[in-house]
């Protein structure tokens, strides 16, 4: 093995330059290996050009390397835990999580992540398949674009088959599901959560998301409503266990009374909801009063306890149990409502006291000479404070008719508890998906399959170029069962083959992928079932998502030199550039050396794409 070291890029140039050192380098006398290694300030280039392969690496020297089965079983053992760039520790296998902390540059990159963004945004769930999805559709187009097909036919054939996947879905592949059946609704909840954290609680995750989307979907004039994000809200409390956590109808806040000498449990209070301080009201700007006698001091002072007393009585003259505000609430404005027998919670966030008006029947008030008896909101059962931990808690709870509701979330540690919620909020995006869209397709890559088959037979009779790419599309849906056969450890060709001839046999649509065994199952047996809208809507993200990228011509891609010698830390962008400057200086050298005709040649350099690989 032949080695040669150079301490900066300028000392490696010339070397790498001239033909007969070009020669030392690239030549050894092993027949098997040669070996490069250079250092370029704070970057260290390693290559090691082998039969059949040429890996290149380019690492920073304080950069720490491993290979090998070690990283494998590091890898199983971190579970799938990430570190976001302030320290915290993200434990995740949701597709969007992870790739809300990647940080890429490039744009094509920063549109794959946006793509699963918005199917998240969407319909909460299928972030990860969309992705797969949208991959194998670029890799899909690659072909054609390498022989010179216009990106428009391309783009013009995916969106004909995407007309048609909708087509199919609808008409041939969907079947109607009965939202009052709570039996077939557990199931396909517990479908959705089968790979995820909480699947050892699918039981209790699927009570929890049925009972919170029931509890705030609302129907008027024949049309559902339902926000979960708004009016369910998760809290998470660390200690006790998942097995603890429940759904409260009604609402559950992380406050306490004001004063220690308030009630702090009524029944059926009378609540009033306020948007506005409860002390003396300050000037928009700074104001300055000149006082010139005492008496005037005093005069200052008994005018602003006259407005605390005043906004006091208005309120007082409603007799409310409780009154909470989104603003401050003064000492003295303590004292008076104490005295009148009524509790006060103040500072509280503008979406709780919205979910609290929707809780109790109450209308928020911007002043409190605006209160009507119509404004109290009378409809909540129980009223009381409970500490949980170290922690104080405002429960309103036993609604008459809540259409808002708290989930209250235990567990070991906040890792977990954000993970768990993570899992509810797909889950109880799943059910709302259903209970707006009652019907089903089947999952396991039955979906994929069938679709993909009856656009192959489609194809057959299109015209023009444009066939091509439509089946390129349908041949690119199989990637969904043939990553669930991966991860068994299936054999890949044959159960696809198997699964390919039974759609094609004409036995129906309904034959999916066992994702623990990897066989061939009926999906009524497997029990594997996906919302019509969540598939709906990751074909239309997946396809629609990658009209920008094969259509783009142009990229602009610049590179910010760094200074401040060896210890200085290269900025992104910096090391794509720096390859491309290592594979010019190995081309142009190879170049030169064509010319000598009595020195044997050298190996062929590495192109740029086995540099990225």
């Amino acid at each position: 093995m032949v080695r040669k070291r150079a301490t900066s890029y300028d000392a490696f140039a010339p070397r790498i330059r001239t033909g007969d050192r070009l020669q030392a380098l690239f030549s050894s006398g092993s027949p098997t290996h040669t070996f490069i290694r250079a250092s370029f300030g704070n970057t260290r280039v390693a290559k090691m050009m082998g039969p059949g392969q040429v890996p290149i690496l380019v690492l920073s020297q304080n950069t720490k390397r491993e290979s090998g089965r070690k990283v494998q079983i590091e890898n199983v053992r971190a579970a799938k835990m990430l570190m976001n760039p302030i320290g915290g520790i993200i434990m995740t296998n949701d597709g969007n999580a992870i790739l809300r902390e990647i940080t890429v540059q490039h744009p094509a990159a920063k549109s794959m992540i946006e793509i699963s963004r918005t199917q998240d945004e969407e319909v909460g769930d299928g972030t990860t398949s969309v992705i797969i999805l949208a991959g194998e559709l670029l890799s899909a187009a690659l072909p054609f674009l390498e022989q010179n097909m216009h990106p428009t036919v391309i783009i013009s054939a995916y969106r004909q088959a995407l007309e048609d996947i909708i087509t199919i879905l609808k008409e041939k592949v969907s079947t109607q599901v009965d939202v009052n059946n709570v039996e077939q609704m557990t199931d396909i909840v517990k479908s959705c959560i089968g790979t995820k954290f909480i699947n050892k609680w699918s039981d209790l995750a699927c009570k929890i998301a049925l009972d919170a989307v029931k509890t705030v979907c609302i129907e008027e004039g024949g049309r559902k409503e339902i926000d979960i994000k708004r009016y369910a809200k998760v809290e998470k409390v660390p200690g006790g266990a998942i097995e603890d956590s429940c759904v409260l109808r009604g609402v559950m806040l992380n406050k306490d009374v004001t004063h220690p000498r308030m009630k702090r449990r009524i029944e059926k209070p009378r609540i009033v909801l306020l948007d506005c301080n409860l002390e003396y009201k300050k000037g928009e700007s700074q104001t300055n009063i000149e006082i010139l006698r005492e008496e005037d001091f005093t005069k200052l002072l008994e005018i602003e306890e006259q407005y605390i007393q005043q906004i006091c009585s208005d309120i007082i003259k409603l007799k409310p149990d409780i009154v909470i505000t989104e603003k401050g609430i003064s000492d003295l404005a303590q004292h008076y409502l104490m005295k009148a027998n009524i509790s006060c919670v103040r500072r509280v966030r503008k979406t709780d006291n919205n979910r609290i008006a929707r809780v109790c029947g109450a209308t928020i008030a911007n002043r409190t000479d605006e209160l009507r008896e119509e404004d109290v909101g009378t409809k909540a059962g129980l009223f009381e404070i409970k500490k949980i931990g170290e922690e104080y808690y405002c429960f309103i709870t036993e609604c008459e008719d809540p259409k808002a509701c708290t989930i209250l979330l235990r567990g070991a540690s906040k890792d977990v508890l954000h993970e768990v919620e993570r899992n509810l909020q797909d889950a109880m995006a799943v059910v709302r998906n259903i209970m707006l869209e009652p019907r089903l397709v089947p999952g396991g890559g039955a979906v994929e399959m069938a679709v993909g088959h009856l656009l192959t037979e489609k194809s057959k009779s299109m015209m023009g170029v444009q066939q091509w790419p439509y089946r390129a599309l349908a041949k690119a849906l199989e990637i969904i069962p043939a990553t669930l056969i991966q991860n068994c450890g299936g054999n890949t060709i044959r159960a696809l083959t198997a699964l390919r001839a039974k759609h094609a046999s004409g036995e129906g649509y309904n034959w999916s992928i066992d994702g623990e065994t990897g066989t061939i199952v009926p999906t009524a047996e497997l029990k594997v079932w996906e919302p019509l809208v969540v598939k709906l809507q990751a074909y239309k993200t997946a396809i629609e998502g990658l009209r920008p990228v094969v259509r783009g011509s142009g990229l602009g891609w610049g590179a910010i030199p760094f200074g401040g010698g060896a210890t200085a830390v290269p900025p992104r962008g910096f090391i794509s550039v720096l390859l491309l400057r290592i594979d010019d200086i190995v081309s142009g050298s190879k170049k030169k050396d064509k010319g000598d005709g009595d020195q044997k040649p050298a190996p062929a350099a590495p192109t740029e794409e086995s540099m990225k690989d």
